[in-house]
This record gives C-alpha cells, sequence and structure tokens, in this order.
C-alpha cells in the first residue's frame, strides 16, 4: 500500500483525498491487490495477530448473540495502528440473518430517526419494512415504478440521536438503545479489553452499490476513551484507515459481510473512509438461515422466517449495511450546555458527507449517498 500511495501522492497533497479518488473511479477500474485480504491472511509484516480476553466471555454468551466462541475468532491488528482491531466474520452460520432483519426491519422503526424523516411525515415512515414488502418480493425480471423505501433508507440514528446539522449528541435527542445490539456490543467490546462499554447511540449506515463514505472522523461523542465498533452485513466494501492528518496516506482493507472492527486509543479519532462498495466473494457473502443458530431463553437471536428473509436477501443482492456503535458520555459525564463548536469534519452541510474528490459537502438525501459520521 504505501509503494502505491507514494506513485499517486505528490509532496504537499491530500494523500488521502488521492486514495480515495483512486479506490472510487469506475474506469479504468482500480488494481486492488494492495487491499488488505484478512479473511485469507495470517500475521506477518504489517499484519499483527490482535490479543483477545477469552475469559471474560463464556461460550454461552457469545452464542445467545449470534457468535462463536471467542477463541475461534481470527482478531487482527496493523503495525503502526494500535488500537485497532479487526476480526474476520466471528458470527455463528445462520446468525447474520437475524441481524441483517433487525437492521432492515426493527431498527428502522419509530421513534427511532432516519433520513426518510427529512422530508416525509412520521405515518408515511411509520412502517418502512411493511411498505416495501411488496415491491421486494417482485422477482428481479418483474417491474416496478419505484424504489421501496427501503431501498431509499439511507441512514438510521438509535439511542442518542446524531445531530446531523451541528455533528453533536443532546440529551433532547434520545430514545432507549436496542437491547439486543447493546448486547451484541457488549459482547465484542468486552472481548477486545473493554469490558465497560455502554452502548449509548447507534448509527446505520446503507449503501447501494454506487454509495461511498466520505472522510472523517468520529469525534462527536464527548468520551473517546471507548471504543469505536463496526459491523458489517451484505456486499463487501473497500475502507481506508488513515491517521490523524489527511496527509497522512491510509491503509485499504475489504470488509465483507459479518467483519467487525474495533477502533480504540490513538486509532479511535483517525480519519477514515468507504470509497468504494463491492460484490461480495460467493464465499464470503451474508449466510442464509439456519446453520449453526441454537437457541435457548437467554439468547436474543432467533430464527429468521422464509418471508422476511425473502425481502432481506433480495434487498442485499447490491445493498450493504453498517452498523457502528458508540459510547458518548463517561460514567458520571453529561453534556454541556452549548454543543462544541469545532469539528474536523469539514463543512456544514445540514447531512452532507465530503465526497472524497472535490473536497465539496453534499447534500444526503433519499436518493444520496450515505451520510459521514
Amino acid at each position: 500500500m504505501a509503494k502505491m500511495a507514494a506513485s499517486i501522492v505528490e509532496s504537499g497533497e491530500d494523500a488521502f483525498r488521492k486514495i480515495f479518488k483512486f479506490y472510487r473511479r469506475k474506469s479504468p477500474s482500480p488494481d486492488l491487490s494492495d487491499v488488505i485480504e484478512f479473511s485469507r491472511c495470517a500475521p506477518s509484516g504489517q499484519i499483527v495477530e490482535a490479543k483477545l480476553d477469552l475469559a471474560v466471555v463464556s461460550d454461552v454468551d457469545a452464542a445467545r448473540v449470534g457468535l462463536r466462541p471467542v477463541k475461534e475468532w481470527r482478531a487482527f491488528g496493523l503495525q503502526g495502528y494500535p488500537g485497532f482491531v479487526f476480526i474476520s466474520n466471528p458470527f455463528l452460520r445462520g446468525s447474520q440473518s437475524f441481524w441483517l432483519r433487525q437492521c432492515l426491519k426493527i431498527y428502522p422503526q419509530k421513534p427511532n430517526i432516519c433520513n426518510l424523516d427529512m422530508h416525509m411525515s412520521p405515518s408515511e415512515t411509520q412502517n418502512i419494512w411493511g411498505r416495501s414488502v411488496h415491491g421486494l418480493s417482485i422477482p428481479p425480471s418483474g417491474k416496478r415504478e419505484s424504489k421501496t423505501l427501503l431501498e431509499r433508507l439511507r441512514w438510521v440514528t438509535l439511542g442518542y440521536h446524531y445531530d446531523w446539522n451541528t455533528k453533536t449528541y443532546s440529551a433532547d435527542s434520545h430514545t432507549p438503545f436496542p437491547h439486543d445490539l447493546h448486547l451484541l456490543s457488549l459482547r465484542v467490546t468486552a472481548a477486545c479489553g473493554f469490558p465497560g462499554f455502554s452502548s449509548q447511540a447507534g448509527i446505520l449506515n446503507y449503501y447501494q452499490a454506487d454509495s461511498s463514505l466520505g472522510i472523517h472522523v468520529d469525534e462527536s461523542e464527548l468520551d473517546h476513551s471507548q471504543p469505536l465498533l463496526s459491523l458489517s452485513f451484505g456486499q463487501s466494501a473497500i475502507f481506508l484507515l488513515g491517521g490523524p492528518r489527511r496527509q497522512d496516506p491510509p491503509t485499504a482493507m475489504f470488509m465483507h459481510s459479518g467483519d467487525v472492527m474495533v477502533m480504540s486509543g490513538p486509532s479511535r479519532l483517525l480519519y477514515h473512509a468507504v470509497p468504494r462498495i463491492l460484490p461480495a466473494p460467493q464465499e464470503r457473502g451474508p449466510d442464509l438461515c439456519g446453520g449453526d443458530l441454537q437457541t435457548d431463553d437467554g439468547s436474543v437471536v432467533e430464527p429468521v422466517s422464509d418471508e422476511d428473509w425473502t425481502v432481506c436477501s433480495r434487498y442485499i443482492q447490491s445493498s450493504r449495511v453498517n452498523v457502528t456503535v458508540r459510547q458518548v458520555l463517561a460514567p458520571g459525564q453529561s453534556f454541556p450546555g452549548s454543543p462544541c463548536a469545532q469539528r474536523r469534519t469539514e463543512g456544514g452541510q445540514p447531512g452532507g458527507y465530503d465526497d472524497g474528490e472535490t473536497g465539496k459537502r453534499k447534500r444526503s438525501s433519499g436518493d444520496a449517498d450515505t451520510a459521514e459520521t
């Protein structure tokens, strides 16, 4: 990656944007040989083994949220990125379908907030799933008049709702955080050395085949001592992880369905972006229903009905869902009386994102690319 970066970045230029544009371009297609494929690699050189706490999460507790025993996880770090952990699909076969169903059917429900609320009435966005089922049940060869609401979904916020205008959270905009997603987040972060993590805010990004996520830093949370957790479902993506400055060339890696990233410590406030969505390799697509999924009275995961999976599988044929979970406040901490004035993410257009090419902000609407956080 460093060799490629050196060949396309001239002195004094924005290294991250140059590489973002390289992977974003459509013609000619970019060379992906420098993109790290964690699912097929072993620790060597830049890639190191990440140390997990094998005792803090029992096999039973892991299975109850759809995870394999922690001792079976393949977790990696990167030289030069302390605090960054990449876990290659720790999910039990069959459990991804449950979490994808939650992201499409449950989490967009009110009182949670989504991009469609910006230009539609509450009654129109009350049942996004129900109003999309028919359209997504039509065979691909069939004709549809327009996109369903699910296909127009770009983001959903949970818990403390992120304000895209001010780039802040507040006590005045809060709804209960989903219990099942909190338990999943708790198990992953505990295994990565953060047993006290509190899931207080979540942002779900919904990507179409031509979507991207602009260059940004997640710094709106008031407590940066806790990690940022990222979960991916559906199609694959190229993720760029840079440094504390835009001039630092980023490292590119594939993110496939089921992959998990934890950014903590010095890596918590690094620039990152998603320049490209890619078709998932056959062996790394979302697992179908069934598999190793076993439930008991303490399980939060459950089998997904055939009817629900028909809609989910149709949606993810060309789409990707990413879930990020954050702790906003430290224990005993409260929101200040006024929002923080300065953020390192660029611009101030409502619900906008940095396209990584022009450096300008774009509006995030029902049909725009995914908004940055």
